[in-house]
């Protein structure tokens, strides 16, 4: 009787592994991700944002200093235009209280011609006495002399004396030059109108004869 040959096994397992390793060769490769790279694009960004705020605020510092700059030269303006207008301001006053002092010298200049034909002296009619036995318009004369010298005298206006003082052309106008015996040249000895001055500030120059 003659014996079959055994049938050899089939070994399963390798068939699962080959299948194994087919599906795996099918499956595509997983993706990698470069982790170097993805820091250097975090960087880059960082560096743009940080280069954009830096720009900005360069900006915002030029803009400041530019209406810094021009709030200053505003303001310099202002206070040279307040400067200007107040000196203006001033000088027109001063320009109207000369030009009352100056009416206020003429009538004086009035009233002492007056006094002159009465033959009262100025010292007099400013100090002494009013006369009784004078006429009723000398007296009043002699007290609006003396209430018209008050109100120059409030204003620090006062007449100076010229005679026997030596020529000044900041002080004096001359009129007439003579000869005098005794007398140095360029020497007031006459006075033909009185001068009149506030402070260093002459309001009229003194009108006189000086010696040749």
């Amino acid at each position: 009787m003659t014996e079959e040959p055994e049938e050899q096994a089939v070994q399963p397992e390798a068939e699962e592994v080959v299948d194994a390793e087919v599906v795996s060769a099918a499956d595509p490769a997983p993706e990698v991700t470069d982790e170097a790279d993805t820091a250097e694009g975090g960087e880059a960004a960082g560096a743009t944002v940080e280069g954009d705020l830096a720009a900005l605020v360069d900006e915002a510092r030029s803009q400041r200093d530019e209406y810094l700059q021009l709030a200053q030269r505003t303001k310099a303006d202002f206070d040279n235009y307040r400067k200007r207008m107040a000196a203006e301001s001033q000088a027109q006053v001063e320009r109207g209280r000369l030009e009352v002092i100056s009416g206020l010298i003429e009538a004086i200049d009035n009233l002492e011609r007056v006094l002159e034909a009465a033959g009262i002296e100025e010292s007099d009619a400013l100090e002494g006495e009013i006369p009784s036995d004078a006429p009723v318009t000398t007296q009043g004369v002699i007290v609006s002399y003396r209430d018209l010298n008050a109100v120059l005298k409030k204003s620090g206006v006062e007449a100076f004396s010229s005679k026997g003082e030596k020529f000044d052309p900041n002080l004096h106008e001359a009129l007439q030059a003579l000869p005098a015996e005794e007398v140095d040249s360029g020497v007031v000895i006459e006075e033909m109108q009185k001068g009149y001055r506030a402070g260093e500030t002459v309001i009229r120059h003194a009108r006189v004869v000086v010696s040749q």
